[in-house]
């Protein structure tokens, strides 16, 4: 189970207030006392998704699909320093996940730790 705090929320709600989805997916996280977990699940739900695993689970595995794009130079960077506004706009545009669900995911990766959730591409990559 990842829990972010309301503290974790307010930071993302004032870096991605121009984005409704961020906006209503928020919204849905603090109604899940910020489990994360939960909250994905919800929100796949009213996007017409069907999670087949376990809450935990299938939210790492929604990340890991996004792991390619999220670790790229210039996202991670920036995610390093705190700002998810251009990982959140290129994510939007992209199929691989509905567009409600991204910033449960960019959550998760910043609760995970970015450079740790990065590792096991540079790992292949050597």
């Amino acid at each position: 189970m990842t829990i972010v705090t309301s503290e974790e929320i307010a930071q993302f709600r004032s870096k991605l207030s121009s984005y409704p989805e961020a906006m209503k997916a928020l919204d849905v996280i603090e109604d899940c006392e910020g489990d994360l977990e939960d909250a994905a699940i919800s929100l796949a739900i009213q996007a017409g998704q069907q999670p087949q695993r376990d809450n935990s689970e299938w939210l790492d595995a929604l990340a890991r699909k996004c792991r390619a794009v999220i670790c790229q130079k210039e996202f991670r960077q920036e995610l390093l320093g705190g700002s998810y506004s251009s990982v959140f706009r290129y994510l939007l545009e992209t199929p691989l996940l509905p567009k409600i669900l991204v910033a449960p995911v960019l959550m998760y990766v910043a609760s995970k730790g970015v450079n740790s959730f990065c590792e096991p591409l540079e790992l292949r990559s050597n």
